[in-house]
């Protein structure tokens, strides 16, 4: 695997701020969806309103605050975005004890908590990118994903338990908890951070914003991956609600085995994160992106075919298992490619049109897949959208000339991990 870079204290705090909210939000997996079904007993076509209601709004507010956050310091920013998130979440489980939670809360907690997370993600990005050096960038990206896929192994599995043993808020104030840690972490990167120029002569709409999708749209190696990982990331994600129904309703699933069945295959995930860097080192990162890319969308068909039981529950830790080694090597690599190819003054912007477009296509395929499923039932509506993920290798394919369209030129092939700088 090659001896561990070496990318500083500052990003230390930053990757440790990271660690602990992704934890949260991993423990939390799909907790309003759970209180949605357990609580409030919830259809299948409202639990998808819901992700689809959150998502929609919480893109629609963060519009504007895109070019806000690009002439900003950015760790204030996600500091405010961390205690955001810590109130409206804690917000749940003081409403659940007083015996007023309803249906409408989660939706506008829903709303708060998305808009929060495309700021703090556009935020983190600018961090990021002006604490590691260009080369540093796929190892710092790698650790991110490593980080994330052992929360995802570790949360579910731990956050079923807890649901089963605590009671259905624990999960959602262990998450508010873990924004707490991470805005102390980000606290203490310490240092001065300078302030962007010219922020004071900013004035920011949707206007602004939009420079970010045109940049993305006339790029011809970001194009590509923009419509391809937008789509796959909506068609896994308009699964998900339906899956919850279907394992936990239909199959009888417990909280436990929910939890472990989307846990475990998580370890594919590390295996992914870790074989990145060295993969792109042998075989170069166009290369690594489109394969691995076409692999990922060969497996999501195979969850309309679970049954119940052991078997049942083998049979969907497989199928994600296959799912996210795919996306354990692809993400770092293409995170890396995305920040190298945008420019510092348009990181923000651009990755906040891209979060806006990525969580309104959620919402959108979300809640057409809830009415899918109203039509048809969950099963029918998990294989239409595995049918339609075999078509999204077909967004990451170059054309004759690859420098003007598709991921990369054709020199990119044989790229090491040291020259990922644009």
């Amino acid at each position: 695997m090659g001896q561990r870079q070496s990318l500083g204290r500052e990003f230390g705090w930053l990757w440790a701020a990271f660690a602990a909210s992704t934890a949260g939000t991993w423990l939390a997996l799909d907790a309003f969806p759970l209180i949605a079904v357990l609580v409030l007993h919830s259809s299948a076509a409202q639990v998808s309103a819901l992700s689809a209601a959150g998502l929609a709004a919480g893109a629609l507010i963060a519009v504007p605050l895109g070019p806000w956050v690009e002439f900003r310091r950015k760790r204030p920013v996600m500091i405010a975005m961390d205690l955001v998130r810590l109130l409206s979440l804690l917000s749940v489980p003081a409403a659940y004890a007083l015996g007023w939670l309803d249906f409408g809360q989660l939706v506008v907690v829903s709303v708060i908590v998305a808009a929060a997370d495309i700021v703090f993600t556009a935020a983190s990005g600018a961090c990021m990118k002006a604490l590691v050096p260009a080369a540093g960038l796929l190892a710092a990206g790698a650790r991110f994903e490593t980080t994330t896929w052992t929360a995802t192994a570790l949360g579910p599995p731990l956050g079923g338990a807890a649901i089963g043993w605590f009671g259905p808020m624990t999960t959602v104030s262990l998450n508010a908890g873990s924004y707490l840690l991470s805005a102390l972490g980000i606290r203490a990167i310490g240092g001065r951070e300078e302030a962007p120029a010219g922020r004071s002569a900013q004035r920011f709409g949707a206007g602004d914003i939009a420079e970010g999708w045109r940049y993305i749209l006339r790029h011809p190696r970001l194009r590509p991956l923009f419509f391809n990982t937008v789509l796959v990331n909506g068609l896994v994600m308009a699964t998900a609600p339906l899956l919850a129904v279907l394992l936990l309703r239909d199959l009888g699933f417990a909280p436990w085995q929910y939890g472990l069945a989307f846990g475990v295959p998580c370890l594919g995930g590390l295996l992914g994160s870790r074989l990145a860097r060295p993969l792109v080192t042998r075989f170069g990162q166009h290369r690594v992106m489109r394969t691995s890319g076409v692999l990922r969308a060969c497996w999501s068909a195979g969850l309309a075919f679970v049954g119940p039981g052991p078997g049942g529950l083998v049979a969907v830790m497989a199928t994600e298992f296959g799912l996210i080694t795919c996306m354990g090597v692809f993400n770092p690599v293409f995170a890396a490619y995305r920040l190298e190819h945008t420019p510092t003054d348009r990181v923000a912007r651009t990755l906040t049109a891209w979060s806006i477009t990525a969580k309104a296509a959620i919402a959108a395929l979300t809640g057409c897949w809830g009415l899918l499923s109203t039509l048809t039932g969950p099963r029918p509506a998990i294989a239409c959208a595995g049918a339609l993920m075999l078509a999204t290798p077909l967004l990451l394919l170059p054309g004759r000339g690859a420098g003007r369209s598709g991921i990369g030129p054709p020199d990119d092939l044989r790229s090491p991990v040291t020259t990922l700088s644009s």
